[in-house]
C-alpha cells in the first residue's frame, strides 16, 4: 500500500515507502519537515507549479506518492536551492524535487513536463557521445521536438548565427589514460571553460583569457577535459552527477595544479559539490575512485573566476591597472543560483549576499547599486525547454535593475547571461538593457583593445550605451 488508504474503521493509515526510499538514497529525513513553508514563499518558480513545495513534501510524509509522481513541480523545479539554503531543518527540498524525477523515470512513468525529460536525456547524450555538450545540436534537437518553441525562437537562433555565437562542430572532450604533469602547473592556475564557452559564451571566453593575462595571471586549459554534466545529471543520472566533475578534478591533480578556475556557474557547482560529497561519504569516495581508476588526494582547490582574481591579485591590484576608470556607470551585480549555494558546499559565508562581483566593479570605478536580487533564479536551464518561465523571471531581474537606475547587469555565468541577454526582445521591456560578463567590463576599464572584450558577441548590444558614457570611442 502507497497511498494513504481508509480503513473499514474510517481512519486513515501512511505508508513511509517513499519516504524511506528518500532516506536511504539522499539522507533526507522528509519527515523534519513542520510545514514552515519557507521554501514555497522564497520559491521564484512557485507560480507555474500544481503543488507548492510543501505541499510535495506533506505529500510525501503522507505517502500520497500519486500526488509526487504525477505532479509537475518536481520536473519545473529549476535547481535554483533557494528553497534548500532557506530550509529551518536543513533539508535538500532541491535534492529531494531531483530523487522524485529520477525515481518516476525508473518506475517508468510518464514524465509529467515531456520536455524537461527530453533535455535530460539529449543533454546526457551529447556528453556520453562527445565528452562535452554539443550545445546546437543540443538546441537543433529540441527545437524539433517542439515545434512551438523552433518558431518562437528563430530571430533568436538567428540573431545567436550572425554574431557567430555557435560552434558548428562539436568539441571532443576525453581524458588521457594516463594524465601527465603539465610544466609550469606550479605556478599556473588550472582553467575549466566549460562547454558554453567554447560555443554560446565566447565573449566569457574572449575577454577571461585577456583580462587575466594583463593581470599577470598564469591560465593553463587542461587537455582532455570533459563535460561537468550541469542540471541535466543531478536530475536523471546521480553516477555520472559525481563521476564526470571528479574525472576533471583527477585530471587536474596529475598534472600538477593546486587550483582550477571556473568561470561557469554551473561547471563551478558541479565540481564543489562533488568535492563536498566525496569528502564526507566515504563509500562514494570509494565508488569513484574505482571508476576512474584513481584515488583523489583533494589537493585542488576550486575557486570562482571572481574569487580566483580577488585572491591572486586583490581589488586594489585591479584598481592600480584600470587605464579608464568606469566613472558614472552604475551597474547591478548579479550572481544567480548555483555561483553560493549550497553553502556547505560552495564554503560562501554569505550565499544571498555575495560581494565579490561588487569589490571587482567598485575597483574598475564604477558604482555599483544595491539591489534586493543578486541571487534570485533567472530561469535556469529551463531556456531551451519552457522559455515562458525564463522570460517572465528574467524580465522580471531586468525590470528590477531599471527601476534600480542601472545601465547594465553584470553577470558571472554563462546560463544567466543567455536568459538575461539573449531573450530580451520576447520580453515587455521599454527598452533593453545591456548584459555585460564582469570580465568584459574589466577588459574595457583595464584599457584592453574593444577586440578583446568580444562586446560584438552580446545578443543586447552594450557599445551604444558604453560610448554614450564615453568608455569607447564613438
Amino acid at each position: 500500500m502507497s497511498d494513504m488508504q481508509d480503513n473499514n474503521n474510517g481512519s486513515m493509515t501512511m505508508s513511509p515507502d517513499l519516504a524511506r526510499r528518500i532516506q536511504e538514497e539522499i539522507g533526507e529525513n522528509v519527515y523534519l519537515c513542520y510545514q514552515c513553508v519557507k521554501c514555497t514563499s522564497g520559491c521564484p518558480v512557485g507560480e507555474f507549479f500544481d503543488y507548492q513545495p510543501n505541499q510535495i513534501m506533506r505529500a510525501l510524509q503522507l505517502g500520497q506518492e500519486e500526488i509526487a509522481f504525477k505532479s509537475q513541480t518536481p520536473w519545473l523545479c529549476a535547481a535554483c536551492q533557494t528553497c534548500s539554503t532557506r530550509c529551518p531543518q536543513d533539508l535538500d527540498i532541491a535534492g529531494i524535487m531531483d530523487f522524485l524525477t529520477r525515481e518516476a523515470r525508473e518506475r517508468g512513468l510518464e514524465p509529467q513536463v515531456p520536455e524537461v525529460d527530453q533535455f535530460n536525456k539529449a543533454f546526457m547524450r551529447e556528453v556520453r557521445i562527445w565528452g562535452r555538450a554539443y550545445e546546437p545540436g543540443l538546441m537543433a534537437e529540441l527545437a524539433l521536438r517542439n515545434p512551438g518553441h523552433l518558431l518562437a525562437d528563430m530571430p533568436l537562433y538567428m540573431k545567436m548565427l550572425r554574431k557567430r555565437k555557435v560552434a558548428f562542430l562539436p568539441k571532443l572532450g576525453r581524458p588521457p589514460n594516463k594524465p601527465k604533469p603539465v610544466a609550469g602547473a606550479a605556478n599556473a592556475i588550472a582553467y575549466y571553460p566549460g562547454c558554453s564557452l567554447h560555443s554560446t559564451s565566447k565573449e566569457f571566453n574572449d575577454s577571461t583569457e585577456a583580462v587575466c593575462q594583463a593581470l599577470d595571471m598564469k591560465l593553463i586549459e587542461p587537455k582532455g577535459w570533459v563535460c561537468c554534466g550541469s542540471s541535466a545529471a543531478h536530475k536523471s543520472d546521480t553516477k555520472a552527477a559525481l563521476r564526470l566533475p571528479m574525472e576533471n578534478l583527477s585530471l587536474i591533480e596529475q598534472n600538477g595544479f593546486t587550483e582550477v578556475t571556473m568561470p561557469c556557474a554551473a561547471c563551478f557547482n558541479r565540481h564543489k559539490v562533488a568535492q563536498f560529497e566525496i569528502g564526507h561519504d566515504q563509500a562514494q569516495k570509494e565508488w569513484v575512485d574505482n571508476e576512474i581508476g584513481y584515488s583523489y588526494q583533494n589537493s585542488v582547490h576550486v575557486s570562482t573566476l571572481s574569487e580566483a582574481i580577488l585572491n591572486h591579485v586583490g581589488a586594489e591590484g585591479v584598481a592600480e591597472r584600470v587605464q579608464k576608470p568606469l566613472a558614472g556607470l552604475r551597474v547591478v551585480s548579479y550572481y544567480g543560483c548555483l555561483l553560493t549555494r549550497p553553502p556547505e558546499a560552495t564554503g560562501v559565508e554569505h550565499p544571498e549576499n555575495p560581494t565579490d562581483l561588487d569589490a571587482l566593479m567598485g575597483a574598475l570605478g564604477a558604482e555599483v547599486v544595491d539591489w534586493s536580487y543578486k541571487t534570485c533564479c533567472c530561469g535556469a536551464a529551463h531556456s531551451l525547454t519552457r522559455p515562458d518561465i525564463v522570460v517572465k523571471l528574467s524580465g522580471g531581474l531586468i525590470a528590477h535593475a531599471q527601476e534600480a537606475g542601472a545601465d547594465a547587469i553584470v553577470v558571472a555565468c554563462p546560463l544567466c547571461h543567455m536568459n538575461l541577454d539573449t531573450r530580451q526582445s520576447q520580453m515587455d521591456l521599454e527598452e533593453t538593457l545591456p548584459i555585460l560578463y564582469f570580465t568584459q567590463l574589466m577588459a574595457v576599464a583595464l584599457g584592453l583593445p574593444e577586440k578583446e572584450a568580444a562586446l560584438n558577441k552580446n545578443v543586447t548590444d552594450p557599445r551604444p550605451m558604453l560610448k554614450k558614457k564615453g568608455f569607447l570611442a564613438a
